[in-house]
């Protein structure tokens, strides 16, 4: 729609366009105020007849084709130019109680006056300019440019003003006593879950954003779009500004991320994490809701609203995300890493265009963007678990069998990385064919067919690589058990480490899940095997010493032997204690199991032995000798096994 010309002297006159201009401010002034008096006195009574006739004009008008024959222009289109201008007038005085906004069926009067007088001039454009009908086009255009004004400042006042309201309420309601007509639980409030003190953002009561809309509406359809979405779009943009700023945001150059240590990067990613989230769930909500109601007749325009104003911020969220992204990557930023990656995935549809405008779509995108940049580092780091446990080639045994500490270090950070189980799932099946620089890739691929059965039956990409991670730690877990020359000490080793990864898994619902039941079975199998192949190694000879075999001869027993037995029975017995006290089982229920299982085998076979053959002894100091352990002797020596520190041996004799 075209904009009224520009305005001449004496236009706010209530004169022809061609009268002579008031010759001072004030007698200007003066005038508009006995324009305004005037339209008073008729104003109540006159605008509706007025407004009707107005709408029989505009009819005739539309009928009216030639615009070399101008028609007649009837007085009531200068009574209602007057009429208008006394409204303005009005709004102007200065009370209070005149405002706009505080009387809503007066506003409405006035939009709708604004309207016909925008109808009025467009139809009147074209006439001669001699002609009544052209002189009242400029008398036409010069009231509705005064009334654009207006309704611009007044656009502006409502939005500083409210903006105002937020830190001082009573200020606003000084400012517009007419707010003071509704509660504050009536200001549009997010849900009380994410109560922030922004909870009701941007804070403006119904009835100033109804306001607004009329404005916006009056503005809008008088072909004011540009003035009106100017002002809107300033304002918000400098109070949504205002907004994070508070929250601690700092636009950080790409140049100076790279610079910074990773603990510094590290808090200005929590505080990059808190402002992104703040903004999904409480600003761009709000701003979204706020200028859906001021523009809700015009869609396109809310939404370019919004995307714009969404912009100016998001880019400045996206530079520093990208920039993360590029830093050097490392096992300790997965986590933050993904923290980022969820905060804009989460960002997405907080900012997406309800309509088709391509600047909506496009911050989405690159958005998205950004995003999968953070999704791609993430997978890369999680992937690079493998080379670090590759590279852990040790030729030092762990002292006593404990858990080793890359055992530690692997299932705490996969205990940690399943607690974003599902955004890993999502990152690797955005990056499920990322090349890899190393071989990693190719062995992935050969190891999950060589143990296909151990996959889960739906397997995804994360699934895939994290049991091919485990597979690499047990094979790693095995050559480092091959370092004990000791047999025992060997499965002792792999009993440690088998049941800490086991914990791990079962108390981890999201890494079980992966992993699930059958891998669980099947590890829980392996170390009641290495449970056996201990006992076997260690206890075996020790009850060969308390065998029947080769101890009679024709019917008696053989002293030499027996005791030959016994010293035997006695040093192997020794030195397993003193050995195997100094080794660790830090699992108290492995421990236990331990225990418990070499007692049920060792305390039946001496007792027995004893009670049958200890009679053969020459009592005194013979059987002293020979008899160093009773049974409960050797069940307090068996649970000194395994606690990492040489204990003294009990003895008693008999």
């Amino acid at each position: 729609m075209e904009k009224p010309p520009p305005e001449k002297s004496g236009s706010f006159s209530g004169h022809n366009v061609e009268s002579h201009p008031p010759e001072s401010e004030a007698e200007g002034e003066l005038e508009d105020r006995e324009n305004a008096k005037e339209a008073s006195s008729i104003s109540d009574s006159a605008l509706p007849q007025v407004s009707q006739d107005i709408d029989g004009f505009l009819s005739h008008l539309a009928l009216h084709d030639d615009k070399s024959n101008p028609p007649e222009v009837p007085d009531s289109v200068e009574v209602f130019c007057k009429l208008v201008e006394a409204m303005i007038g009005n709004y102007d005085s200065g009370d209070s109680s005149a405002r706009f906004g505080q009387v809503p069926e007066e506003d409405t009067a006035f939009v709708e006056s604004v309207r016909r007088i925008s109808k009025l001039m467009n139809a009147l454009r074209g006439f001669p300019v001699e002609s009544p009908a052209g002189a009242m086009y400029g008398r036409s255009g010069s009231v509705l440019q005064r009334a654009m004004s207006f309704l611009e400042d007044e656009l502006r006042t409502l939005l500083e003003d409210s903006r105002s309201h937020i830190s001082d309420s009573k200020s606003l309601k000084t400012k517009h006593p007419s707010f003071n007509s509704k509660e504050d639980q009536d200001r549009c409030p997010l849900p009380e879950s994410e109560s922030t003190g922004d909870d009701e953002y941007p804070a403006y009561p119904p009835e100033v954003v109804a306001s607004m809309k009329k404005i916006a509406m009056a503005m809008i359809s008088a072909g004011y779009e540009t003035e009106c979405c100017q002002v809107f779009s300033i304002l918000r943009r400098n109070a949504f500004k205002e907004a994070i700023n508070k929250l601690g945001f700092d636009s950080i150059s790409i140049d100076d991320v790279q610079k910074m240590h990773w603990e510094t990067l590290e808090g200005e990613i929590a505080k990059w994490i808190k402002v992104v989230k703040h903004c999904s769930l409480i600003l761009f909500p709000g701003e979204r809701r706020f200028a859906e109601s001021v523009f809700e007749d015009y869609p396109e325009i809310f939404s370019s609203q919004f995307s714009n104003l969404a912009r100016a911020t998001v880019i400045h969220f996206l530079n520093f995300a990208e920039a993360v992204a590029m830093t050097k990557r490392s096992a300790e930023k997965l986590f933050k890493f993904l923290d980022m990656y969820e905060s804009l995935r989460d960002l997405v549809p907080a900012i997406s265009s309800p309509t088709s405008d391509d600047n909506g779509h496009e911050l989405k995108s690159e958005t998205m963007t950004a995003g999968s940049r953070l999704g791609e580092a993430a997978v890369s780091i999680f992937c690079d678990l493998e080379n670090s446990i590759k590279s852990d080639v040790s030729k030092t045994p762990v002292p006593s069998g404990a858990v080793h500490p890359l055992t530690r270090y692997t299932m705490n950070y996969l205990k940690y990385a399943c607690e974003y189980k599902d955004t890993l799932e999502e990152v690797f099946q955005q990056h499920q064919k990322i090349e890899r620089t190393d071989e990693a890739g190719s062995d992935v691929d050969e190891r999950s067919s060589q143990n296909n059965s151990r996959l889960p039956v739906k397997q995804t990409p994360f699934a895939t690589q994290l049991i091919a991670v485990m597979d690499l730690l047990d094979s790693n877990l095995d050559t480092k058990s091959k370092l004990y020359k000791d047999m025992s000490l060997r499965y002792i080793f792999l009993m440690n480490n088998g049941r800490y990864i086991l914990q791990k898994i079962k108390g981890s619902s999201e890494i079980h899940e992966v992993m699930g039941d059958t891998w669980c079975r099947r590890r829980s199998s392996d170390l009641r095997q290495y449970h056996k192949n201990y006992q076997r190694e260690t206890w075996s000879k020790v009850l060969q010493c308390l065998r029947d075999e080769g101890l009679q001869v024709n019917g008696k027993v053989n002293k030499p032997v027996l005791k030959e037995r016994f010293k035997t029975f006695n040093t192997l017995f020794d030195e397993i204690h003193k050995t195997q006290s100094t080794w660790v089982v830090s699992d108290e229920q492995l421990q236990s199991e331990l225990r418990v299982s070499i007692s049920a085998v060792m305390i039946p076979a001496y007792r027995s032995f004893l009670a049958r053959f200890s009679q053969y002894l020459d009592s005194g100091r013979q059987t002293e000798k020979y008899v160093k352990y009773q049974p409960d002797d050797i069940e307090t020596s068996i649970d000194e096994l395994f606690d990492g520190n040489p204990t003294s041996m009990t003895r008693k004799r008999t």
